[in-house]
């Protein structure tokens, strides 16, 4: 059997490329030659794939995380002056503290700021803390500084985005409807707010949309970039934290699964957590413990190698 193991980060658990080598690992111990290539889709881990896939130079900038304390957030400056950013870098998903009535983007508009004035720019979105339709952003940039493409991992309209991803990030349902009013409420994005993706990030992609970006679905730039092809693959494993129902709205193992099906390839999608399975593949469970990440993965790609 010859097998890809491609997953996606498990967010604060796992990078994408710990855990497509777990997976890689278990399917050679179950005899299976294996491949590995962690994918991303705009958030956590995009940088990563795209300096895998075309090199570059990591540069760092201290910025304000969701809720203003000062950390240290990596870019990628491409070998062609592209600059790349990831919103999680700057305003990451932090399971320790969430509280999205609270939560600014303005680190994100800051670590813009410090690429300076590259060739080009493109702005991964996903994996953030944040649901504030860009606000603190914008209360550092009034304008890009180069032209701008921005990864989304959710093609979601703006009125969506409360709804779908305020509850990850610790909305109660009471929040969720005053988060949305907010969204709604803002005029500034309303010509903005019905392009997939605009929703992305808590709404980031609408707010950079505003500014002059240009939204597209980050799965499909990630997987573009890094030649990711399931052809000549008996088996292709993807997966991420918590799959369920946003999974096929954008999100990596999403994409990757619905090439395999273009394919005619097998196709085995595992979470951390299953909410509601992916329509159309095998979509399988960990145990859910993060202790376990690893060995859960490295025991499942076993058993699907044999």
């Amino acid at each position: 059997m010859r097998a890809l193991a491609c997953p996606a980060s498990l967010k604060g658990v796992l990078t994408a490329d710990a855990a497509a080598a777990a997976l890689a690992e278990g399917l050679r111990r179950g005899g299976a030659e294996a491949d590995e290539l962690p994918v991303a889709d705009g958030g956590e881990g995009t940088a990563d794939a795209l300096f895998r896939a075309r090199g570059g130079a990591w540069r760092r900038a201290v910025v304000p995380d969701a809720f203003g304390r000062a950390h240290e957030a990596r870019w990628l400056a491409l070998p062609d002056g592209t600059a790349v950013v990831e919103a999680a870098e700057a305003v990451p998903l932090d399971p320790a503290r969430l509280d999205p009535m609270r939560a600014s983007s303005r680190g994100l508009g800051e670590l813009i700021a410090a690429t300076g004035s590259p060739a080009a720019l493109l702005v991964g979105l996903g994996g953030t803390a944040t649901v504030d339709g860009g606000a603190g952003l914008r209360e550092v940039l009034d304008a890009l500084p180069s032209p701008t493409r921005v990864a989304c991992d959710s093609l979601v309209p703006l009125p969506d985005a409360a709804r779908l991803y305020a509850p990850q990030k610790g909305a109660t349902p009471e929040q969720v409807e005053e988060l949305a009013a907010r969204l709604a409420g803002m005029d500034e994005l309303a010509s903005f707010a019905g392009l997939p993706g605009a929703g992305a990030a808590g709404g980031l992609g609408a707010a950079l949309a505003a500014l002059g970006a240009e939204l597209v679905p980050g799965a499909a730039l990630v997987l573009d970039t890094s030649g990711f092809d399931p052809t000549g693959y008996d088996l292709v494993v993807t997966g991420e934290g918590k799959v369920d129902r946003t999974t096929a709205t954008g999100k990596a193992p999403g994409e990757v699964a619905r090439r395999c099906r273009e394919a005619r390839v097998r196709c085995a999608v595992f979470g951390g957590i299953v909410a509601e399975p992916l329509e159309g593949v095998e979509t399988i469970a960990l145990s859910g413990d993060p202790a376990r990440a690893r060995e859960d993965l490295v025991e499942l790609g076993r058993r699907l190698a044999r």
